[in-house]
């Protein structure tokens, strides 16, 4: 009998990544609108972003929007189960063009619950989005034979085009420095709740409304 056949581990409060395929090519109109905001960009920290800060509100976008909400929904009913009725949006939404040797600086995402990040073009060979670890402090530190979601302080995805990673706002996420020969591009956007948060009986309610 192998002896570690006895054991198992728990994975307990794990942080939830979301992922999912669109498994669908982009539309003409898609195409059109991620090509549009290519001409009007700024300078972020490391890469561009888009001057529109609200590229889903476009009618182009509605197939996105649809499957996007998919997505929310599904984290909104698996990972936060409200008891009573609340309403997730999206805030903001806005493109991310990243040319070979460029990168996406380490961040968060404020004011915001759920994040989440569509590629439009990505290569699964070479693209990752990487996460890290809320409380890197470790009181005391061995060296890894092998890294493991349980013993790291960060930990990467690849990505392709058509992917979807929807995460908790507060996790810290960046970008590498970008190798291969496509431009990166992809769609980020913050998600928010309005209706009754909290309970009336623990003194936390909260009713958000706009």
């Amino acid at each position: 009998m192998d002896m570690n056949s006895q054991f198992f581990i728990d994975g307990l409060f794990p942080t939830p990544i979301i992922s999912a395929n669109i498994n669908r090519r982009w539309t003409e109109k898609e195409l059109a609108l991620f090509d549009y905001h290519r001409d009007f960009t700024h300078n972020n920290m490391g890469n561009t972003t888009s001057n529109d800060r609200y590229v889903l509100n476009a009618p182009e976008a509605r197939g996105l929007v649809e499957f996007i909400g998919q997505g929310i929904q599904y984290y909104v009913d698996r990972i936060i189960c409200p008891k009573n009725p609340v309403e997730f949006y999206i805030t903001q939404s806005w493109l991310n063009y990243t040319k070979p040797g460029e990168y996406h600086h380490t961040h968060e995402h404020p004011n915001s619950i759920i994040s989440g990040v569509l590629y439009i073009d990505a290569d699964r060979e070479n693209d990752k989005i990487i996460f890290h670890k809320s409380n890197r402090y470790q009181q005391i530190k061995f060296p890894q034979s092998e890294f493991n979601p349980y013993n790291s302080e960060s930990w990467y995805f690849e990505v392709g085009t058509g992917d979807l990673k929807l995460f908790p706002s507060s996790l810290t996420h960046n970008v590498e420095q970008k190798k291969g020969d496509n431009i990166r591009c992809s769609l980020a956007f913050n998600v928010f709740a309005k209706g009754y948060i909290g309970s009336e009986e623990e003194l936390t309610a909260l009713h958000l409304r706009f």
